[in-house]
């Protein structure tokens, strides 16, 4: 991926890691467009980075997906880069009583939108890549994420076959593996230990630096280059018999 003078869409921009690769594509020159639920916190970020282009849309619904293509469509057809950032984590367990309800809005948010918005940008002529954003949990899951931690493993299996499909188009589909980062996913708090996204975001450019388009950080890196044996220690770290 050329890392300037690329017209790019993040989903979910304006926080976390998307945020982090919303400044980052900024300093490398490029131009951002970000969508997001909430119209306050993209005025705050156009309010910081006043290049950014922002659009309201809830890419969990079919319909604001379509409509967030056809605007770009009319108003940025030179887009050339989607980044599938948007996701939503809960903590729950299969035998809560509203288990279904929140699973199946984590399923629109993490498989259904990355998954339609790819099919609609690659149309797009000026279009060249798509960048995934998973979770090490796609590799090895957290019991106390369960739906969270299977949403990322489609992600990472989606995107190794769009990764094949796409190459007559000379489409290139690149997949970020973050570690738990210090953001607030899944809540205010979980997540204050774990390393800053700042540190990720440049240790992932090095590697897009470098050509490679599956690029890990930390314990998502040492996840990816376990063996099954490995595999399994990390699983049972990850979930302790209670």
């Amino acid at each position: 991926m050329k890392l300037t003078h690329n017209k790019i869409l993040i989903t979910g921009g304006a926080s976390g890691i998307g945020l982090g690769l919303t400044e980052r594509f900024i300093r490398e020159n490029n131009t951002v467009i970000v969508c997001g639920r909430r119209e306050s916190v993209l005025q705050e970020l156009t309010d910081k980075y006043p290049t950014v282009i922002t659009k309201v849309c809830d890419v969990a619904v079919e319909a604001d997906r379509v409509e967030l293509f056809n605007w770009i469509a009319e108003h940025h057809p030179d887009l050339n880069v989607l980044v599938n950032n948007a996701g939503i984590q809960q903590w729950m367990n299969i035998t809560d009583d509203d288990f279904m309800q929140r699973a199946k809005i984590e399923i629109a948010t993490n498989i259904e939108a990355p998954l339609h918005l790819t099919s609609l940008f690659i149309q797009l002529k000026s279009f060249t890549t798509v960048m995934n954003v998973s979770s090490g949990l796609a590799l090895v899951p957290f019991t106390q994420v369960p739906v969270y931690s299977a949403t990322k493993a489609f992600l990472h299996s989606i995107t190794l076959s769009t990764r094949f499909l796409l190459q007559p188009k000379n489409i290139e589909v690149i997949e970020v593996i973050p570690p738990a980062l210090n953001t607030d996913l899944g809540g205010i708090g979980l997540h204050d230990a774990h390393p800053p996204v700042s540190t990720f975001i440049e240790g992932i450019f090095e590697q897009l630096k470098a050509g490679k388009t599956e690029l890990t950080f930390g314990f998502s890196e040492a996840i990816a280059n376990s063996d099954p044996e490995g595999l399994k220690v990390i699983f049972n770290r990850l979930n302790p018999v209670k």
